[in-house]
């Protein structure tokens, strides 16, 4: 049985976690997507509890997040699930189930409409609440420079928590 918790009591193994990859998953309409996300953000903005992640254009991922209303970012235990993260960070889901592929499996989120990864210890759903494009003008140039040689830039998904859960007593 799942275990409702408060966001801000996790925030830091959000933040530890995130370097070893994480499970963003999304649903539009029929369309299923999981990818691995290292880098986003958690904390409170315009008086609500939000997790920022960021999806290259480039990326299927994309395509369903711009349509989708929400998504969910599933945190394995440390140390846990890192084939299962790898495949889903290098393989698209425009030519393969990364389901099938990663060996993981969508469970049903319970205030989303986008699941969550079974097996995972921390789950947080969110409600998009707002987009918002890189102006690539506006980034320091190193980091322009080290992470977006090819300039294919990110969109910023800013979600607000709707659920903050563990499984079992983890």
């Amino acid at each position: 049985m799942a275990k409702d918790i408060p966001y801000e009591e996790y925030s830091r193994q959000f933040l530890e976690q995130l370097p070893r990859g994480a499970f963003l998953t999304v649903k539009d309409g029929e369309r299923l997507n999981t990818m691995t996300i290292g880098w986003g953000n958690i904390g409170y903005i315009w008086q609500r509890p939000i997790i920022t992640v960021m999806v290259r254009y480039s990326r299927y991922t994309h395509g369903l997040i711009e349509r989708a209303p929400d998504f969910s970012v599933s945190l394995p235990a440390k140390g846990e699930m890192r084939k299962a993260l790898a495949i889903a960070g290098s393989v698209s889901g425009r030519d393969v189930d990364k389901f099938k592929a990663a060996g993981v499996t969508p469970q049903p989120a319970r205030t989303i409409h986008s699941p969550v990864i079974k097996g995972c210890s921390l789950y947080f759903e969110c409600k998009t609440v707002f987009r918002q494009a890189m102006d690539a003008t506006l980034l320091d140039e190193t980091i322009r420079g080290n992470s977006y040689s090819s300039l294919d830039y990110h969109v910023m998904y800013y979600g607000e928590i709707t659920a903050c859960y563990k499984e079992g007593d983890s």
